[in-house]
């Protein structure tokens, strides 16, 4: 995608939903993803995958601006994936393509943590019919486990799994900020 086009479809999505992110202006927005092509091509990935990201938030010291997936469901482009490269060595057959945390570092994103995505349903319902992979403390890693989060029943659940598993139904929203 091109950046004049990304620009027009990211604004459009920001003027689409003002209720995640009051008091921002476009105008901050767009000046800083112009002044930063490595987070312009982050942004480029994320909405190529599906993720529909969009700003849900400026850091009030640095100015720095959120951006995080807001599809409705965990983004289709990242589904099917395990939890990290250890996970994905450790299978013996049926190897997902990817892993989470390898495919957000290869675009240059991170996964959100377990307050992110709780934050982040604050701000619409998603992941009603998907879930995806959340930040993993080490200690539960460590124990070959990984964290996932989805909305069901009108509440927020985060569970564990295996970080070797893979479901089609299962992916990960980035965060970035620029």
């Amino acid at each position: 995608m091109k950046t004049q086009e990304l620009l027009q479809t990211l604004q459009a999505r920001f003027e689409k939903s003002m209720q995640r992110h009051k008091g921002i202006a476009w105008a901050d927005v767009q000046a800083r993803l112009e002044g930063n092509p490595a987070a312009l091509k982050s942004i480029g990935a994320m909405e190529e995958t599906g993720g529909e990201p969009d700003v849900i938030g400026q850091d009030k010291k640095t100015g720095q601006i959120t951006f995080c997936d807001c599809a409705p469901e965990s983004p289709a482009g990242r589904r099917s994936l395990c939890y990290d490269r250890e996970a994905l060595d450790a299978r013996k057959e049926n190897k997902p393509q990817d892993s989470a945390l390898g495919m957000a570092a290869a675009m240059g994103i991170e996964l959100l943590t377990e307050e992110q995505y709780r934050e982040l349903q604050k701000l619409g319902k998603f992941d009603a019919k998907t879930s995806s992979w959340i930040e993993t403390p080490p200690d539960v890693r460590s124990l070959g486990g990984a964290l996932f989060g989805d909305h069901r029943y009108g509440k927020v659940f985060v569970y564990h799994n295996g970080a070797q598993s893979y479901y089609a139904a299962r992916g990960f929203r980035g965060l970035l900020r620029v």
